[in-house]
């Protein structure tokens, strides 16, 4: 239980920050530091979500999120593609800060890679991975007392050295990469990958799990969680292998799905829609747990994904996975904390996935190191004050290549040689080319940009190294 003094010290800085908005107002004997959730799923597009536009799939609960909560329209991730996604959520970094935009230690030729770029996802029995010396999110809410725990796909590497448990989560349960990397994968002749290993915490308990059912055993061990830990604050990061292909449903979602289709005639008929349905489902009974555990009202949820599509829809945005187009990287995201977010808030100021680690530290309570350098900023006064967007720029890149910037409405993207100017309020398709009409911008982007590659060289911090590294499997 924590003292009064650290009451009032946290309520004084709650009511600081939250102050100018009609939020409800914690008083000393009120506050207690929020639970804190993270679900991420992968590769769902920005219009993968019926409360962002998609007509193609049904998301009530996901819907219910944001109406009482906020819609992040304009919220990026790091980069365009798993591995080093995650590896930014998780440390609030960009990838190229922390060595995790090029990871792989497993030389494969891609031939859709064009010349001069490496592959970015960690593999099985892949050397490199997230060095157990960077930073975590679990770690620093672990610092400020919390139980941490993590349910589904980690793909920060897959060598005990840098599984989970390694990097601040005391409970872990799930695959240490997307579910596709397997021996039935249509390049198994170039990968030879393994069979698919689900661990608990470090040990391999399964090969092969069935994907039919990975949504719904993660989101069980998720409320499993929830319940034990009610009386405590807690971190928990649900992150669902899916929309990411082979695409899966449980048998009891697809009829469920089949029968609403009948009823409301919501969405469209096929796997991908069932899919986001058991995704939203999975949403539905966290929330409901957290209301029947009487700590919703003090719980912070971040709903995102990790990249664009690869099946879905990104719509109005223009690229999917893969691609430094709005496409790509901007997601649909959707927070929620009842105590400490107005309701029904559509934000559209810049944020990214980097900024969650140091708003869960400030929330939590927890300090971080004064030598840390990290590029996430606190989102909260957006969140709560209205504020301005925390970053003067944003930066895109791919494949280890910086490829566009980000200034408030302005976007310059040059890859290949050719160069492109956007203005994101006039055209969040990318549509137009105007970087005739503007020299002057163009100047500035392309400076901040060499400024940016410049700052993160001298920067960087190495990824984690590992020897002769082996494939998870099961123990004889």
């Amino acid at each position: 239980m924590e003292n009064q003094a650290h009451l009032h010290l946290l309520a004084a800085l709650l009511l600081a920050g939250f102050s100018g908005l009609c939020v409800p107002q914690l008083t000393a004997t009120e506050v207690t530091k929020p639970n804190l959730i993270i679900i991420f799923t992968d590769d769902q597009g920005y219009a993968d979500l019926s409360c962002f536009g998609g007509k193609h799939v049904y998301t009530p609960n996901i819907d219910q999120m944001a109406r009482e909560g906020a819609r992040l329209t304009s919220f990026y991730v790091a980069a365009p593609l798993c591995t080093p996604s995650r590896a930014a959520l998780m440390t609030g970094c960009y990838p190229a800060r922390i060595d995790m935009d090029v990871p792989s230690s497993i030389a494969v030729e891609m031939k859709h890679i064009p010349a001069g770029r490496k592959f970015p996802v960690c593999l099985a029995g892949d050397g490199r991975g997230l060095n157990p010396k960077e930073l975590t999110i679990a770690e620093v809410t672990q610092s400020a007392g919390y139980k941490t725990g993590m349910f589904g796909k980690w793909h920060l590497g897959d060598q005990p050295e840098f599984l989970p448990t390694r990097q601040g989560f005391e409970e872990y349960f799930g695959i240490p990469y997307s579910h596709d990397i397997h021996p039935k994968h249509k390049n198994q002749k170039t990968f030879k990958f393994p069979p698919l290993p689900l661990l608990e915490r470090e040990t391999v308990i399964e090969l092969a799990p069935d994907a039919n059912y990975l949504t719904r055993r993660i989101t069980e061990r998720a409320v499993d969680f929830i319940k034990r830990n009610k009386d405590d604050s807690f971190f928990l990061y649900v992150a669902h292998p899916l929309p990411h292909g082979p695409l899966a449903a449980s048998p009891e979602i697809k009829k469920a799905y089949a029968e609403q289709l009948k009823v409301n005639g919501a969405g469209k008929p096929g796997i991908f829609p069932a899919t986001i349905y058991e995704i939203d489902w999975s949403v539905g009974e966290i929330l409901k747990t957290l209301k029947e555990q009487g700590i919703d009202e003090n719980t912070l949820i971040l709903f995102s994904t990790d990249n664009g599509p690869a099946k879905g829809s990104a719509k109005p945005l223009s690229g999917k996975k893969g691609s430094t187009l709005e496409g790509g990287q901007r997601v649909p995201t959707v927070i929620r904390w009842p105590k400490g977010i107005p309701a029904g808030i559509e934000n559209d100021k810049l944020l990214t996935a980097m900024d969650v680690l140091p708003t869960f530290a400030k929330l939590s309570g927890a300090k971080l190191p004064d030598d840390l350098i990290i590029d996430g900023k606190d989102m909260m006064p957006t969140l709560v004050k209205a504020a301005e967007s925390p970053h003067e720029y944003f930066f895109y890149a791919h494949w280890g290549v910086l490829e566009a910037v980000r200034w408030k409405s302005w976007k310059l993207r040059i890859v290949d040689g050719k160069e492109a100017l956007y203005n994101l309020d006039d055209d969040i398709s990318e549509k137009n080319n105007v970087i005739t009409s503007h020299p002057e911008i163009v100047q500035q982007l392309k400076a901040a940009m060499q400024s940016f590659e410049k700052e993160m060289a001298a920067n960087v911090r190495p990824a984690g190294s590992v020897k002769n590294p082996v494939p998870l499997t099961l123990k004889k």
